[in-house]
């Protein structure tokens, strides 16, 4: 039979329970066993949603206070050496020390350097590597933590954890740290992380190297054959998952790396089917990621069950897992937490707890149970979305069609425009402005939270806002600043806030996701063609010029930005 498994789950909570509860530990209001007795209640949650959807396996490992990756720093021991005063103190205080700096005690360090996760909005705490960096598995590491207890509390678990080549990719290095070198000084670590798996009982490991999505070099895929010639010995079965994009000329060098398994987006990149059909070794597994773990719309499960149907054909249906593209982790959690989308527009929507069951279904119709209902009703909801009239707007349509190539170039040439604008503006040579938004002051997130609960009236908070751009402009005039901007404390999220005037956009109550540590964002949904019905910012543009005869820059979100 084909089995079940998703890549991860959302680590925050339903409500952000893991959010409140990091930041009450933050500022002192809970202690460190109320933090981990709230992402214990969290795990079990998760651990037990995926079993009563039917999945397989649980995820285990895939949560963690502020990062995943600076978790597996943790655990490897890679510590910068700026924070050797607090290596043999609270593991916790070291660990959000590297999340977010510590001024405390007579410790002033910075913390480490964080980018994007790939090009998701997820942010991830890069690893440093030093000269002399020493790697060492900590003991009672929450990676086998986790996998034990949901073990004990009865769960089939499947540890995740992040491979040694993209690990070590993803880290900056200092000096004289050689890769090739770190690499050889992490693998014995990851040995022996893998024998306590084995020890506690674990049959699967999941071991992440989205990094074989990506174009490597020879070294790097020289890295990829050193480190799993060592891994594969560990009588685990390793599941080795690739997301984001497809193999590509990658696939010969990830099926041929001794792992019990591999997985494969076929969200992204569907057409790599084929090819991996092509490269499985005979005595491997192919998981299929077949529903989309970045995005919010309900899968098309015929179309997922014709790509799994493929490959249970070509492997058998117990050499197939189903499961999810990538983490579930950029998805919000629980579609029913939604109370306000209306009928029609929540029937086309699948958040993570929605995607379990996607999966569930798809692998149940592969492996010949009877889900005709559930099948004929998906394809119902799929085809009512492509046809809708809210998506369909026959007056963008229209107006997009009449764009010619004459609306896309210049009335003037630049010379003729850059004369024009200095005669209007009079600036200086080196003119000074700002990037355009200033604090958001506790004064400013009060009056925006009393005015969304009705105790301020629209007016009201219209004389305060600009009460407050007044003060900015009059700081800004005082500061010399040739280009002032108005402030925008009329904004709350800067995507949100041109979201909310835009036709074709709509909003979720709770349709959170991650973006880094505790910072959650409610991203808006396009849901169809978008139109803009009234004027969006000329409103605070105008008052502010009213303020000052300097230039008041307008501010606008790029639309791509605003896509993304």
């Amino acid at each position: 039979m084909a089995t079940t498994a998703i890549l991860g789950f959302p680590r925050i909570g339903a409500q952000r329970e893991l959010k409140k509860a990091t930041e009450s530990y933050w500022k002192g209001e809970i202690d460190t066993q109320a933090l981990y007795a709230a992402a214990s209640t969290i795990q079990s949650s998760n651990w037990q949603r995926q079993k009563d959807a039917g999945l397989s396996s649980v995820a285990t490992g895939d949560y963690s206070f502020y990062d995943q990756v600076l978790g597996h720093s943790q655990v490897f021991g890679c510590i910068p050496k700026r924070y050797e005063s607090l290596k043999n103190g609270d593991p916790l205080t070291l660990y959000f020390a590297m999340a977010r700096g510590h001024q405390k005690d007579g410790v002033d360090v910075v913390a480490c350097e964080m980018t994007k996760w790939f090009d998701t909005n997820y942010h991830y705490i890069v690893p440093e590597f030093e000269e002399g960096t020493q790697f060492k598995l900590q003991p009672e590491n929450y990676l086998v933590k986790a996998f034990k207890d949901a073990k004990a509390q009865g769960f089939n678990a499947r540890p995740v954890i992040i491979g040694p080549v993209t690990y070590i990719a993803l880290g900056k290095t200092h000096g004289k740290a050689d890769r090739t070198k770190l690499l050889a000084q992490l693998l014995p670590v990851y040995e022996q992380l893998l024998a306590e798996f084995k020890a506690a009982g674990a049959e699967w490991v999941q071991i992440d190297e989205p990094y074989l999505a990506l174009d490597l070099t020879a070294e790097q895929k020289e890295a990829y054959k050193t480190a799993y010639a060592t891994l594969a010995k560990s009588g685990l079965k390793l599941l080795l998952t690739t997301y984001f994009d497809g193999l590509r000329d990658n696939a010969e060098l990830a099926f041929g790396l001794g792992t019990a398994g591999v997985h494969i987006d076929l969200v992204r990149a569907p057409d790599q089917l084929d090819d991996a059909l092509k490269a499985v070794k005979k005595d491997q597994v192919l998981s299929v990621g077949v529903v989309d773990g970045r995005n919010i719309w309900k899968n098309d499960l015929a179309k997922s069950l014709s790509q799994v149907e493929k490959a249970t054909k070509a492997l058998g249906q117990d050499r197939v897992i189903v499961s999810s593209s990538c983490s579930l982790l950029h998805s919000p959690v629980d579609l029913a937490a939604e109370t306000k989308f209306d009928a029609e527009l929540k029937q086309w929507l699948s958040f993570a707890q929605q995607k379990l069951e996607e999966i569930a279904t798809i692998a149940k119709a592969a492996n010949g149970e009877d889900v005709k209902a559930a099948l004929a009703d998906n394809k119902k909801t799929i085809e009512a979305r492509a046809t809708s009239t809210r998506i369909h707007n026959k007056a963008v349509k229209e107006r997009l069609a009449k764009v010619d190539s004459k609306m896309l170039d210049r009335a003037s040439p630049f010379k003729k425009r850059e004369a024009a604008q200095q005669a209007l503006l009079n600036l200086p040579p080196l003119p000074t402005t700002t990037i355009g938004s200033f604090p958001q002051t506790q004064e400013v997130r009060h009056a925006r939270a009393e005015f969304k609960a009705g105790r301020l009236t629209q007016a009201e908070y219209d004389t305060f806002l600009e009460q407050e751009t007044k003060k900015c402009i009059q700081y800004q005039v005082e500061a010399d600043i040739d280009v002032p901007v108005h402030g925008e404390f009329e904004r709350n999220d800067m995507v949100e806030y041109f979201g909310e005037q835009l036709a074709g956009f709509t909003f979720s109550q709770n349709g959170w996701v991650q973006s880094y540590g505790s910072r959650c964002v409610k991203p808006p949904i396009i849901f169809g063609d978008v139109s803009r019905p009234e004027p969006m910012t000329v409103r605070w543009s105008k008052f502010a010029q009213t303020l000052t005869d300097r230039p008041v820059k307008g501010m606008l979100t790029g639309p791509v930005t605003i896509l993304q």
